[in-house]
């Protein structure tokens, strides 16, 4: 549990990562928006690589909590819950891309921010393949065609950072759809 503090720096962190990159941003600049001294930073994070951390896992379960929320909503084929969850959050930004994946292009082999992001994918993966699972039996490869949604779901999303909104993931749902509706469209073996 963050104290106050700890909270306003998280959400200061949080904002100026996404908006400008983590190497862009330094610990001064983020004390400075959250309205507190390097020491009161240090003093909740310990260090700028825990302080990427939690950015990276509030990200993880602030997007995860609204996906899961609006699964729990709709109707199959929920796969394509996913896509919208990347285009609608009302909390997250998505015009500079993902978060995951601008973190991952930033960080130093070895830093352990790339766990926190290689989980998440691997989260986003399991996922499409559970709802495959569930809601559209007769793809004879669920994992394959999982994999193929998470390929052309990141794709989409990396080109959102690129091209500055999100037609390019509403285009990549069209495709997805096409590939439920019949899932002998997939690519196979």
């Amino acid at each position: 549990m963050l104290t106050p503090a700890g909270e306003r720096v998280l959400s200061a962190a949080s904002e100026l990562f996404y908006r400008n990159g983590l190497n862009a941003v330094g610990v001064a600049a983020v004390a400075e928006a959250a309205g507190v001294t390097k020491k009161t930073l240090y003093a909740c994070f310990g260090s700028k690589t825990e302080l990427t951390i939690a950015y990276l896992r509030r990200r993880h379960d602030v997007w995860w909590a609204y996906l899961e929320q609006q699964l729990a909503e709709a109707g199959a084929p929920r796969a394509l819950v996913v896509f919208d969850a990347y285009i609608d959050h009302p909390r997250l930004g998505s015009d500079r891309g993902c978060a995951f994946l601008n973190a991952a292009a930033e960080l130093p082999a070895g830093h352990p921010g790339l766990d926190v992001i290689r989980r998440h994918k691997a989260a986003v993966r399991a996922k499409f393949t559970e709802l495959l699972r569930e809601d559209v039996p007769q793809a004879g490869e669920p994992e394959r065609l999982a994999e193929q949604l998470f390929l052309l779901l990141e794709g989409a999303v990396a080109h959102t950072g690129i091209d500055g909104d999100a037609h390019r993931v509403t285009l990549a749902r069209e495709i997805a759809e096409i590939l439920l509706r019949d899932p002998r469209r997939a690519v196979t073996r």
